[in-house]
């Protein structure tokens, strides 16, 4: 005797089988389901839920991080540097260019 299920219902059975640990072979056989609606089933309310959402690029925006430098400056002499310079190396060019 066939058994009709609404969507929901097939639902429920979807997540509890996938809680269930269980194989989905093993799971259709405990529940009396048959293995050909299961995969039928979950895969039509794969493709109507809302867990999926298609988007569209409408535009490309390309980010430029501008850098930021640290300038030093001894006599007439301009040395640049990154802002991620190590502390350790910026001391030690600081100690060198002041003695």
């Amino acid at each position: 005797m066939r058994i009709s299920r609404s969507q929901e219902q097939w639902q429920t059975i979807i997540e509890d089988q996938q809680t269930s640990g269980l194989t989905i072979i093993d799971y259709c056989q405990q529940q009396q389901l048959s293995t050909s609606s299961f995969y039928a089933l979950r895969k039509k309310l794969s493709l109507s839920s809302g867990n999926f959402v298609r988007a569209k690029i409408t535009q490309q925006v390309e980010l430029i991080e501008e850098q930021t430098f640290i300038t030093v400056t001894v006599g007439k002499a301009n040395i640049s540097l990154p802002a991620s310079t190590s502390v350790t190396y910026l001391s030690q060019l600081l100690r060198e260019l002041i003695v």
